[in-house]
């Protein structure tokens, strides 16, 4: 069984192009790399653990990024399976749609096949 740091190395350079790819679906939508308190997510920067997954019983090794008041701002999970998922807050208000913000940029696939999406909500009146 691999150790915590073993796994962090062979998911590093799939999880610096995840981290490039949320980057740049943030930047398509208008914002720059400041666009909040801890701007773009960095691989490195990620405090990982392995977490068991329920179902298929395989350690996922799972990274969460914080803030400066220790607030979690996004996740990235690497599964058994070769697949991932990511999340990073966005959370500003849409460029275009006026009466919409958007809450995170979600990323999820494999290697060679990295997938994202802006979770787009109304704002609240």
């Amino acid at each position: 069984m691999a150790t915590l740091s073993q796994r962090i190395e062979e998911q590093r350079e799939f999880g610096e192009a995840i981290c490039r790819a949320i980057g740049e679906s943030i930047r398509k939508l208008g914002f720059a790399e400041n666009h909040g308190p801890v701007g773009f997510p960095v691989f490195d920067q990620a405090e990982f653990r392995l977490v068991t997954d329920p179902y298929s019983r395989h350690d996922d090794l799972v990274g969460y990024w914080f803030d400066a008041q220790k607030q979690r701002v996004g996740q990235i999970q690497f599964h058994g399976d070769g697949g991932f998922y990511a999340e990073y807050d966005v959370l500003k208000p849409h460029p275009v749609k006026l009466d919409y913000f958007i809450d995170t940029m979600n990323a999820w696939g494999r290697k060679g096949q990295i997938k994202t999406e802006a979770q787009i909500l109304a704002m609240a009146r």
